[in-house]
């Protein structure tokens, strides 16, 4: 499941809040967003124009997403399966 083709919103670091459609994103969480919209367009009168935009991930606060488009068991389950030990592993003691 994917996120991508989702509406998300993305507060910057500098308090401006876009929402728009997840186009895509990558291991730095740089941000491709389509029809994005400033949520406090009277403060920000000049990002109005925006259509499409890039965000670094350097300067990204929070990233929010419906809980209805998140699939909770499959993030639970990578969840466990990247904190269980390795199988089959043994630990050797230092000698003193």
């Amino acid at each position: 499941m994917t996120l991508v083709g989702k509406e998300i919103a993305v507060e910057l670091k500098n308090d401006v809040v876009l929402t728009g459609t997840l186009h895509s994103v990558d291991q730095y969480l740089n941000i491709k967003l389509t029809t994005v919209q400033v949520v406090n367009q009277e403060r920000y009168p000049q990002l109005t124009v925006l259509k499409n935009c890039f965000i670094r991930g350097s300067v990204v606060r929070y990233v929010q997403i419906n809980p209805g488009d998140v699939n909770t068991e499959l993030l639970q389950d990578a969840t466990r399966k990247e904190n269980s030990p390795a199988v089959g592993g043994t630990v050797s003691e230092a000698k003193k």
